[in-house]
């Protein structure tokens, strides 16, 4: 009996996955050896470089016009990624640090961007910095940026008191909070709420309609583990529908935030100093005199520059001195750092990094 298309299309999907099988295990057999000899002459996992030329030298077997190219674009990156992240695992290099525990939404941000590798848990930021400076993880990830909230900081500070970490990637997390509690338990037994500071003030409306107390917790993971420890039904926390899954809560009301586009971006951090991205930052500190941060600005846009955000925070131990952190779009080049250093105290690229439409930040 003759097969319809479909079962004709799908016979021959089946074949190529078949292929595509064997490939992918001779492919990840040379990552290893890529690994070892990495591991023996002290070379970096991640070679930017290699990549781009890898992504670019593939793409030319496509016209510019091919229908599949972007989709061809993402599997070429998704292979390499895995390739990463299985070279460090050969190696036992697949941690990445992160600020909390189980649950938070950097743990969350983590598992999406390193699906494979091995969650490092600290206490603080500066914990992470650390453990990145000093090799106990290849990647740090820490919240960078509310869409709400606006800058988180301490870690825009650190990013300045560690020369030794660069910024490689930036990843937006959409932020849902939700209402958690004891399995079985009801709207109306909750009397008491718990989280974060930030998560309390973003589902403000809810709470006051329900008129529940609230306690504030270091994040919205604690908050979760609390009430799941704790064994009251009167009890719930705001934390994310991930983490309900994680301490074993339900969720009561879901999407309770009052902004409909809550989001927090990541930064991960590594040792290693970037060389590809069509994305960068600067940490500069200006000269405190007239006219200086004005002429610098000028020098970005007259060479050409698109500056997409630019932040002032304090200098530690100087009263009244300030840093900025800027980010633009295209490659920096060592006219722009000379340049700027002529009215600056010092210039430093921070990150480099991709991000377009298709791939977000």
């Amino acid at each position: 009996m003759e097969q319809n298309p479909l079962e004709t299309a799908r016979a021959a999907i089946d074949k190529i996955d078949g292929e595509l099988c064997v490939l992918f295990q001779a492919r990840m057999a040379e990552a290893a050896k890529v690994a070892a000899y990495k591991a023996e002459n002290g070379l970096a996992i991640l070679d930017e470089g290699r990549e781009a030329a890898l992504v670019a030298h593939n793409l030319g077997r496509l016209s510019e016009s091919a229908p599949l190219r972007l989709y061809y674009e993402d599997f070429l990156r998704h292979n390499m990624a895995l390739s990463r992240q299985y070279q460090a695992q050969c190696l036992g290099r697949n941690a990445v640090a992160y600020q909390g525990i189980p649950g938070a939404f950097s743990h969350i941000a983590l598992t999406r961007l390193f699906p494979h590798a091995r969650p490092l848990s600290l206490p603080a930021f500066e914990d992470v910095f650390r453990a990145v400076v000093e090799g106990e993880a290849a990647y740090g990830v820490l919240p960078f940026e509310n869409s709400q909230a606006g800058d988180v900081s301490e870690a825009l500070d650190l990013c300045l008191l560690h020369p030794g970490c660069y910024i490689h990637r930036m990843y937006d997390l959409a932020v849902t909070q939700n209402l958690l509690a004891l399995p079985g338990t009801t709207l109306s037994q909750i009397k008491r709420v718990v989280s974060h500071p930030e998560a309390l003030r973003q589902c403000a409306a809810f709470l006051r309609q329900l008129n529940l107390a609230v306690e504030q917790r270091p994040n919205t993971a604690m908050a979760a583990q609390y009430v799941a420890e704790a064994g009251d039904p009167s009890l719930a926390a705001i934390a994310s529908g991930d983490t309900a899954a994680l301490y074993g809560l339900e969720i009561l009301a879901a999407d309770i935030s009052e902004a409909a586009d809550n989001t927090t971006r990541f930064i991960v951090l590594r040792k290693e100093k970037p060389a590809a991205g069509n994305r960068f930052c600067l940490l500069f500190p200006v000269r405190h005199e007239a006219g200086r941060l004005a002429r610098a600005i000028e020098t970005i846009a007259r060479l050409g520059y698109n500056m997409e955000c630019i932040k002032s925070r304090p200098l530690r131990r100087m009263a009244w001195e300030y840093y900025f952190y800027a980010e633009l779009v295209g490659e920096p080049t060592p006219a722009l750092l000379e340049e700027l250093s002529a009215d600056c105290r010092a210039v430093r690229l921070l990150g480099r990094y991709e991000r377009n439409a298709e791939h977000g930040a």
